[in-house]
């Protein structure tokens, strides 16, 4: 279990993220097309994924953002943006801010995915969704880096993270 803020607020999630040299869990997620994906979709490429509470938060919409501009930088990696959001909000989102280098993946049907990376909060005013997290994975789906922002309204270390895709 983790401890993490909102602006000075204590909650709580279930557990830890998979530590560096870790196989990554396996996870069934719903794209904005509402087809079901694992890792096993995205097999041979590096994973940036980004767990974010909500891509209607400010925070959220503009690590999305500056991920989407990166993307073009790593081309054998994809970067998912993991959220609590509906497909269609996210896929509205993404669409209509031209952000096309990023994949939004809802855990509409795979709340699991929460709890198997020890993000899902347990208590406080975000109950039921996730913290912000940034994990990268190796093309065997060996964790590279893992973050836990402990201030959910601070944005991830992006410099962190990018570096472990060279």
């Amino acid at each position: 279990m983790a401890t993490i803020t909102l602006k000075g607020t204590e909650f709580h999630t279930n557990g830890d993220l998979p530590e560096v040299g870790a196989q990554a869990p396996d996870f069934v997620l719903t794209t904005k097309d509402l087809a079901d994906v694992s890792l096993a979709d995205y097999a041979g490429k590096k994973k940036l994924i980004s767990i974010v509470p909500s891509l209607d938060t400010p925070v959220c919409q503009l690590s999305t953002k500056k991920f989407n501009e990166h993307a073009k930088q790593f081309p054998n990696t994809v970067i998912l943006i993991v959220a609590a959001d509906l497909p269609f909000a996210m896929g509205r989102f993404c669409g209509g801010e031209g952000l096309e280098n990023v994949v939004p993946l809802s855990m509409m049907r795979g709340r699991k995915f929460a709890k198997d990376y020890g993000v899902f909060i347990e208590d406080g005013p975000f109950k039921g969704i996730t913290g912000r997290a940034l994990l990268v994975l190796d093309e065997n789906n060996t964790v590279i880096s893992s973050e836990l922002v402990t201030e959910v309204a601070d944005e991830p270390n992006y410099d962190a993270a990018l570096a472990k895709l060279n």
